[in-house]
C-alpha cells in the first residue's frame, strides 16, 4: 500500500498543474512517482530539472539509464528498476540482457562498465570514494566531465529511490523480477 499520494492530474492547480501538464505533453502521461512527487511542486521541480539538464550531458541517454538500473538495484528501488528497464527497452530500444547486466554493473563495453562500477561504488561508499576509485574510471577511458555527470546521476537517482521507497509509490510499470528470484 502506497504511504504518499500519487494525485490526480484533473484536479491539481498552480504549479504542480503545471508541471503536470508539461511532463504529459512530453511522455504522454503523468507517471505515479512524478504525480507523487506533485504534493511539493519543488521536489517535482527539482527532479525535472536536473533530470533535464542532463539530458544534454555528455553522457548519452542510453548510458544514463544504464546508470539508473545499476543505481536503483544499489538501493532497491523495485519502482525505478521497472521504469528504466521499460524506457530503455521500449523508447531506447535497448537489448534487455544489456539492461539486465546493468543492474550488477556489469557491460560488455569497457568504459560504460567502468561508469557502472563507479556510479555502483558512490552507493556503497556513501559518496566517500578514494583516490584509487578515481584514478580507475579516470584510466578506463572516462572523462572528468563524465566523472562529475556521473555523480549527478547517482545524485538523482537516490533522490527518486529514496522518494520512491518511502512512498511506496505503486508500480505503473511492467514489473521487473527481482535478481534474487532469477538465480
Amino acid at each position: 500500500m502506497t504511504r504518499l499520494t500519487a494525485l490526480n492530474p484533473e484536479e491539481v492547480t498552480g504549479k504542480t498543474k503545471d508541471l503536470f501538464n508539461a511532463v504529459q505533453a512530453k511522455l504522454g502521461v503523468v507517471p505515479n512517482m512524478m504525480r507523487t512527487m506533485g504534493n511539493s511542486p519543488a521536489v517535482l521541480e527539482g527532479y525535472l530539472n536536473l533530470s533535464g539538464a542532463l539530458s544534454h550531458g555528455k553522457l548519452s541517454a542510453k548510458t544514463g539509464e544504464l546508470l539508473a538500473l545499476a543505481i536503483s538495484e544499489s538501493n532497491s528501488c523495485d519502482y525505478c528498476v521497472a521504469a528504466h528497464t521499460f524506457i530503455g527497452e521500449k523508447l531506447l530500444k535497448t537489448d534487455p540482457q544489456v539492461l539486465q547486466d546493468a543492474r550488477t554493473g556489469n557491460s560488455a563495453d569497457a568504459k560504460t562498465e567502468a561508469i557502472l562500477q563507479f556510479a555502483k561504488t558512490l552507493v556503497s561508499k556513501n559518496g566517500l570514494v578514494s583516490n584509487e576509485d578515481v584514478n580507475a574510471v579516470k584510466n578506463a577511458g572516462v572523462s572528468e566531465a563524465e566523472i562529475a555527470e556521473t555523480v549527478a546521476h547517482v545524485a538523482l537517482n537516490v533522490l527518486t529511490n529514496y522518494f520512491n521507497n518511502t512512498a511506496n509509490t505503486e508500480i505503473d510499470f511492467p514489473a521487473v523480477p527481482s535478481l534474487e528470484l532469477q538465480k
